[in-house]
């Protein structure tokens, strides 16, 4: 890869920029905003103060040599609107990273028609709007997709892709494997509202803020069942892989009760119950969401468990052999928040 384009300047133009940067690819990052020189001078300064400091971070934290901050900082180049030139036009990949205001996507859109290479892919990073919606504006849409990174981009490993009706594989592949090749994790799914995560996340955050609404346990309560209960159990397995082990039928009954008791947002999709008729309940089966028919189970199971012990280890949460008998420092830790789970 020659070199990466990140147009937009703000937290997530940034984020995607240290992320190739770190990695080893040289990255153009442009403001296309129209600003004095003093503004644009500013802006450079306060992105060039907050890529630096992460970068001091990730040596705290033993990712990278104190002496070599500077090193990564000389592979981003700054640029603006009417000074990219031929640098653009040498991108083979280009993040649109402006903010989420339909006019700003659609004018850095023309921006890049006019002055990126035609066959670049073009990746926007909105969280709002479709593929689908925003492919009319550029040229050459089966270069075109989504590519959502969840914050801190720099850090988190996955990058969801969002392709069009009218995206080519190719521009799929192109695009995958420029993020494989800095350590991510992309998934592919189809323009739909919300991508994979949003959509997930929005439903279970908004469960957690009626368990308080509804005054059924205290935030600190709430976020203690999640960090030490539903977060580390869906750190090793997925949820459709969970389903399987637990089994579809299970999840099909437990919400058959919860949509009775307390609300018909419980019920379980038709798949679940088509899956209960056909005998794929799960790893018991042989066959659920996954193939298990072809596998070594227990080792699988196995595994599985030691990834599990492995982050229980990490967090400080493995049971201790005669616990009640060590001092208390000794014990385990819980987190503290902020508020004490108190509401200001």
């Amino acid at each position: 890869m020659k070199s990466v384009g990140v147009i937009g300047v703000g937290r997530m133009g940034r984020g995607i920029a240290l992320s190739y940067i770190f990695a080893g690819i040289p990255v153009l990052l442009v403001d296309i905003k129209q600003r004095s020189k003093a503004d644009r001078e500013a802006l450079y300064h306060a992105a060039l103060k907050e890529l630096t400091l992460d970068l001091q971070f990730l040596t705290k934290i033993g990712l990278l040599e104190e002496n070599a901050v500077d090193q990564v900082l000389e592979r981003l180049t700054f640029s603006h609107r009417e000074a990219p030139g031929k640098a653009l036009a040498q991108c083979d990949v280009i993040f649109e990273a402006v903010p989420e205001v339909m006019t700003a996507k659609v004018e850095c859109l023309k921006y890049l028609a006019e002055n990126a290479s035609p066959d670049a892919v073009i990746a926007s990073t909105t969280s709002t709007f479709l593929v689908t919606e925003l492919a009319t504006w550029v040229y050459q849409p089966s270069r075109f997709l989504n590519a959502h990174w969840l914050n801190p981009a720099h850090l988190m490993p996955l990058v969801e892709i969002a392709r069009g009706d009218d995206t080519s594989q190719q521009s799929v592949d192109d695009l995958v494997a420029s993020l494989e090749s800095i350590g991510k994790v992309p998934v592919v799914c189809s323009a739909s509202p919300g991508y994979i995560v949003p959509r997930i996340q929005a439903l279970a955050m908004n469960e957690a803020a009626r368990l308080v609404e509804e005054g059924v346990a205290s935030p600190e309560d709430i976020d203690k069942a999640v960090n030490y209960g539903f977060g580390l159990r869906f750190a090793v397995l997925g949820l459709l892989e969970f389903i399987d082990w637990g089994g579809g039928d299970i999840l099909y009954y437990a919400s058959k009760y919860l949509s009775g008791a307390l609300d018909e947002r419980y019920r379980a999709p038709a798949i679940i119950n088509s899956n209960m008729e056909e005998g794929r309940n799960g790893i018991r089966d042989g066959v659920g969401f996954f193939n298990y028919q072809n596998i070594d189970v227990d080792a699988y199971r196995e595994q599985r468990m030691r990834d599990f012990v492995a982050l229980l280890t990490h967090k400080n949460v493995l049971p201790k052999f005669n616990q009640a008998s060590l001092p208390q420092e000794a014990r385990r830790q819980h987190i503290e928040f902020p508020t004490g789970g108190k509401r200001t």
